[in-house]
């Protein structure tokens, strides 16, 4: 979730230097800069349990991943965002000598939220993919088994889901492999025993 800080317009500038002496991360979209909220239990399991996989199997090749902190710029989009998981292949590229903000992703990842999913599938995703590196873009849901991966193909994007717990999703653009039963470790299980569980928290 997002709040808009008060002001009606604001530089990039403005914003890192904000940013980068800020208590909190807030991300940024032509002039406005929108506060970010805390996530879930069941979130941070997710993605813990993504940036393990994804680790282990990134071992020893010439790929970063980066996880929550990593900023991201969309350079033509005017917007700076905080993917969930960041996975960058090859030399990655920063904006600047602070080494905070990445230019090049190969694949992006987010956990929805009820208070995000409309925007990690609309605008977020239509800055996304005006990133040239991206090659891969998922949403993973959080109260079930199911993976949305984005697939860039030229121009199209090509969408396919993975519902399955016993499934597998192949990211093809970094050589990596998501088991559902393993992204949802310790979630769904404990959803099941606790249903009302991190219901009031998104």
């Amino acid at each position: 979730m997002s709040i808009i800080l008060k002001k009606t317009h604001y530089t990039t500038e403005d914003y890192l230097s904000l940013e980068r002496n800020a208590p909190y991360k807030s991300e940024f979209h032509d002039g406005e800069i929108y506060a970010m909220m805390g996530a879930s239990r069941q979130h941070n399991l997710i993605v813990f349990n993504i940036a393990r996989e994804l680790g282990l199997q990134l071992k020893n090749r010439p790929c970063e991943a980066y996880v929550n902190d990593m900023r991201v710029k969309a350079v033509t989009a005017r917007s700076y965002h905080y993917p969930d998981i960041t996975v960058v292949c090859g030399t990655p590229q920063f904006e600047d000598a602070h080494v905070d903000t990445l230019l090049n992703p190969t694949v992006l990842i987010e956990v929805l939220s009820p208070s995000t999913e409309a925007y990690d599938r609309g605008g977020k995703f239509a800055h996304y993919r005006k990133i040239a590196s991206l090659c891969e873009y998922l949403l993973v849901t959080q109260d079930q088994p199911s993976i949305e991966r984005y697939l860039r193909q030229g121009d199209i994007w090509m969408l396919s889901e993975t519902i399955e717990l016993d499934a597998t999703v192949s990211l093809e653009s970094i050589g990596c492999t998501l088991s559902l039963r393993e992204v949802y470790d310790k979630v769904l299980d404990d959803a099941d025993k606790n249903p009302e569980a991190d219901e009031s928290v998104n």
